[in-house]
Formats: structure tokens, C-alpha cells, sequence
């Protein structure tokens, strides 16, 4: 099986590595993380003529319909970069929205999105941060044909600039997600202290906040399902995220240990700093065969596919901490300086770390998969 990307994808790679390199350099990045928002609206639009937006989405509702593989490309570029803003928490509401949405509900949220005009995100964590869906406390009661929430979610990704709000509410049994307008009453929104300044986290309250029942999506389908299969093609998209991240790392590593010298010599001909990089090079090429597995396997519905996306994001999550730790160790007290690019990065490992959740969640996780449903868990060469 061939594992290299095809032309277009690689056409793909490299337009998107050349637009961030131009639109967002670490100097932009900076910037962005010092506002309130690290969100920069003209470079979210110069993103939807770009078409990234609407990668996924179905060429019906004004997207590009491409697959998973290519959003995992363009994803790489975006970890490369350490890219701000809320195109993440975008991308996991458009996914829950087209896997859960009437037809009707697609059209109304996901052409907006596709073109830029819609910022959204998924409300799911509460109190104990569990990234089961199973795990929602959160009741929306009805009455007279609306659902009524009241309570509060935590570490609500880009909510202080979403348009629209997902919220995983307790209907009985059921789960149900509700959208939540900007500005509805009852809502409310407060900043949460977060490592990763490119990536703001919030507290969303909700004082019996109103939702039509006829506004709820999944009315008719399977929302917990629906929910799943979207947290797992953000993860793959987190997952190319990371790849990208530790790629930077391990360049800029590589470069430093060229040039900087010490007794005389340049760093990188000591044998414990080459062992420091092979060890990086290794956990960046198994982490991108984990990744982009994933990536093909939920596109081609392959049995194997949860198990694939768990596996790589159980070993990005060490992965990336890992290639962070020792990309510092090469740099020495340089790597641990403000003014030094590698701080960005390793901050954005600890926070995707734990994001759709760590290494141990997603380690359950594989076990619960192989042993209660019988899958067989991919091997990745």
C-alpha cells in the first residue's frame, strides 16, 4: 500500500505552506496571542477564499467535498505554523452539523461557514473535563416545544468569538444538541486561563436559555453516534495538527544543532545530540504514519477506523510532548526563553495533549473497541 501523497495533495501542501508562511509568521502569531481573541478576521477570510473552511464540506453547500487525507494536509501546515484561531472549533461544529443536521439545518449553518461568515464551536466539557460522551450532566428539560438549559460549560474552545454554539445537553436518555446564537438570552461567556495562548479557552453559562425543539439537530437520527464520529475526524485533524508542530520542531532543532557550537565544535557533532535528533525524526514519521492511517481509514468507513484514530492520538499526544522536551534539551536555556520560537510550540503539545482527550483516555479507549467490539487494531509501519 502506497502511503505517499498524490500529486493534487502535494500541490495541496505546498500551497498552504507558502500562503501561512506568508500570511501568519511567528511574528503575526505573537500578536494574535496577545489579543483577546487570537482571532484575525482578515486572515480568516483570506482562509475561506482559500476554500479551507469549506474543505470538507459537501460541494452542495458551497464546500470544496474533498476527504480527510487532505484535510490532514492542510492541517500539518496549519501545526507548522502554530496557527491561531478558531479553525479547529469550526471544523468540529461544520462535521457535527453535517452528520447530525436536517438537510434544511446543512444548508442554513454550513454555506455561511464554508464562505467565512460563520464561526461556530461544540460546548461538550463540564465539571470533570471527561471527554466521553457519555458523560454529559448538563439537562435541557422541555416545555411547550423548547428545551430550557441551565448550567455551564468549561474549556469551550474560541467560544468568545462564535457566531453560533453547540451545546451537549441531557434530554432523558438522549443526548441533544442544541445551537445557541451569539448574544441569546441567558448566555454568557468568560475567559478561562489557558497554556496555549493561540488556542482561548472559555466558561459558557447558561441561564435557561431557550432552544426550539425544531432547532435542535439529530431530531431524527442517532446524535450520539453523530457525536462521536465527529470528535473523531477533529482528532485526526488535531492529530496532522501536531505532526506539523513536531516537524517544525525537529527543523528547527536540526538547523540549531548545525550552527551552534560548543568547544570548538558545532552541537550537532556530538553523538548525544544526534541521538536526541533520530530520536525526534523517529516519533515525527511514526506519528504522521498514525495520522494520516487514520485519515484514510475513516474516509475508506474501514472497521478498523476508531481503533486507527485512538492509536494516533495516543501516540501524537506523548509524541509531540516528547519531540518538545527534547528539541529543548538541544537548545538549551535558549528553548526555554520568550523570545525564542519553541516555547509557542511546546505550549500547543501540552494543550493538544489533553485536547479530545490524553493518551490514557484514548488507550481506554482502544481496549474498550478491541475487546467489546471484536476490532482488530492496525498495525502502522
Amino acid at each position: 500500500m502506497d502511503f505517499d501523497l498524490n500529486k493534487p495533495q502535494k500541490l495541496l501542501r505546498d500551497s498552504a505552506r507558502e500562503f501561512l508562511a506568508r500570511a501568519c509568521p511567528p511574528a503575526r502569531v505573537r500578536e494574535l496571542m496577545a489579543t483577546e481573541t487570537a482571532h484575525d478576521e482578515k486572515l480568516w477570510q483570506a482562509m475561506a477564499e482559500q476554500g479551507w473552511l469549506g474543505l470538507v464540506v459537501a460541494e452542495e453547500y458551497g464546500g470544496l467535498g474533498l476527504g480527510l487525507v487532505e484535510l490532514a494536509v492542510v492541517a500539518e501546515e496549519m501545526g507548522r505554523a502554530c496557527l491561531p484561531g478558531a479553525f479547529l472549533s469550526t471544523l468540529t461544529a461544520g462535521a457535527l452539523i453535517e452528520r447530525a443536521g436536517s438537510a434544511a439545518q446543512r444548508a442554513q449553518y454550513l454555506e455561511p461557514l464554508a464562505a467565512g461568515e460563520l464561526k461556530a464551536s461544540v460546548a461538550l466539557l463540564e465539571d470533570d473535563a471527561n471527554w466521553d460522551v457519555d458523560s454529559v450532566q448538563l439537562k435541557a428539560p422541555r416545555a411547550d416545544g423548547n428545551f430550557s438549559i441551565t448550567g455551564r460549560k468549561l474549556f469551550v474552545p474560541d467560544a468568545g468569538i462564535a457566531d453560533l454554539l453547540i451545546c451537549v445537553a441531557r434530554d432523558g436518555d438522549r443526548l441533544a444538541l442544541l445551537p445557541v446564537a451569539r448574544g441569546a438570552d441567558g448566555l454568557s461567556i468568560k475567559p478561562m486561563d489557558a497554556m496555549d495562548g493561540t488556542r482561548k479557552l472559555y466558561e459558557v453559562a447558561f441561564a435557561d436559555v431557550q432552544v426550539s425543539e425544531a432547532d435542535a439537530l439529530g431530531a431524527d437520527g442517532d446524535t450520539r453516534d453523530a457525536l462521536m464520529s465527529t470528535f473523531e475526524v477533529a482528532t485526526v485533524a488535531l492529530c496532522a495538527e501536531m505532526v506539523g508542530g513536531m516537524q517544525w520542531v525537529l527543523d528547527t532543532t536540526v538547523e540549531y544543532a548545525k550552527t551552534r557550537q560548543q568547544f570548538g565544535r558545532v552541537i550537532g557533532s556530538f553523538q548525544a545530540v544526534q541521538h536526541q535528533c533520530a530520536d525526534m525524526l523517529l516519533l515525527t514519521e511514526s506519528a504522521r504514519s498514525a495520522t494520516y492511517y487514520a485519515a484514510w481509514a475513516l474516509t475508506e468507513a474501514d472497521p478498523s477506523a476508531r481503533v486507527a484514530v485512538s492509536i494516533a492520538k495516543a501516540y501524537c499526544s506523548d509524541a509531540y510532548r516528547e519531540v518538545g522536551n527534547r528539541g529543548i534539551q538541544v537548545h538549551g536555556g535558549i528553548g526555554f526563553t520568550w523570545e525564542h520560537d519553541l516555547q509557542l510550540y511546546y505550549k500547543r503539545s501540552k494543550s493538544a495533549e489533553t485536547l479530545f482527550g490524553d493518551a490514557t483516555f484514548h488507550r481506554e479507549r482502544i481496549a474498550r473497541l478491541v475487546v467489546d467490539n471484536n476490532q482488530i487494531a492496525p498495525t502502522v509501519n
